[in-house]
């Protein structure tokens, strides 16, 4: 997907049977139904008997430390719950190192969200709105066209200075952030996708969650991705029109799951998988961690002021004599002063 090699699992490969599951080593082990705390991870899976992959995403502590720094209404913490989980999903579905983007530009009252995903796991993002929209309790619809309205979705995978960024662009056409998304692997990759998004403010522990459940039926042109890294499923040489068939079945299974459900800090991310997928069988691999991490930095600021002629830097001080740099996504405030400023100069 994305003109890139997908991630389809890793050594480690847990198949589930009623009960039980097992590892590559043959041990068995009893299958938990309660994990302590809702996860900050992505875990991938494939579903057995069809060329079926998927990730879920949950997100806690992870997206507490997203919006915490702003005071977002309600209808913005949800969608952005749904955009970090969307951006988790899709960036680990991808074999990259560097950065993952997703960022949509609209006309509505929610007019810009932006998360963002490095190869190692650290994501972080912030979203801008028209405050007005929003006063007085004013509830505006959880939709595409009252929220965001007229727009663009753009996922960006962005290696380094020395390579060629890869983006793709859809039109904020659906009714949901999945609907954007799913229509985009349709129209442009060709790829099966079937997308569910859920999120919450204020959940029954009092901490906001986010979750994403992501499958997508893999082509046969990727049936041997080259990835060291991950040993994926085999791939199943079916009919078309069993491939087709298992492709709607889990469609079906995966529509059954409700946000209530994705959200529960009592099931677990496998035990959730074989809830839906227990008939069939469903092999999860290792999870990979999805921690907070802002990369802004005061180096990182300095190298951007000095870009600037003195004359510019002049007038970004304030009445204290201090060019004060507020981050967007953690509102970390970085100083500058005379001093530090000659030294940016001279550097």
């Amino acid at each position: 997907s994305f003109g890139m090699r997908p991630k389809t699992g890793c050594t480690l490969r847990k198949v589930f049977s009623p009960g039980a599951w097992k590892s590559r080593h043959g041990c068995r082990r009893r299958f938990m139904t309660q994990a302590p705390a809702f996860p900050d991870e992505v875990q991938p899976f494939s579903v057995e008997g069809a060329n079926v992959r998927g990730r879920l995403v949950r997100l806690g502590s992870t997206f507490s430390h997203i919006i915490e720094p702003h005071s977002y209404p309600d209808a913005v913490v949800r969608m952005m719950g749904q955009t970090c989980a969307l951006t988790a999903a899709l960036a680990n579905a991808l074999k990259y190192d560097g950065i993952f983007i997703l960022q949509t530009q609209s006309e509505g009252p929610l007019s810009m969200m932006v998360a963002n995903i490095v190869s190692g796991g650290g994501m972080r993002g912030y979203a801008r709105y028209d405050a007005e929209a929003f006063q007085g309790g004013n509830q505006i619809d959880q939709n595409i066209p009252h929220l965001l309205g007229a727009g663009h979705l753009a996922f960006t995978v962005d290696q380094g200075k020395d390579t060629k960024r890869y983006q793709g662009i859809t039109a904020l056409e659906g009714g949901s952030l999945a609907e954007c998304a799913q229509a985009y692997f349709r129209q442009s990759e060709q790829i099966e996708t079937a997308i569910l998004l859920a999120s919450d403010n204020v959940s029954a522990d009092g901490t906001p969650k986010a979750a994403a459940l992501m499958i997508q039926k893999m082509p046969k042109n990727n049936s041997r991705n080259g990835n060291d890294e991950i040993q994926p499923a085999p791939y199943l040489d079916l009919t078309d029109e069993k491939a087709d068939e298992a492709w709607r079945t889990a469609v079906a299974l995966m529509s059954s799951m409700t946000t209530d459900e994705l959200l529960d800090p009592a099931i677990d991310s496998p035990g959730l998988l074989y809830r839906l997928y227990h008939e069939d069988g469903v092999r999860i691999y290792d999870p990979r961690p999805l921690p907070f991490h802002c990369r802004c930095s005061m180096e990182k600021v300095a190298e951007t002021l000095a870009s600037f002629v003195p004359a510019d830097l002049q007038e970004m001080k304030t009445e204290d004599g201090l060019i004060v740099a507020t981050c967007e996504f953690c509102r970390t405030d970085y100083s500058f002063d005379d001093e530090s400023l000659e030294k940016i100069r001279s550097s």
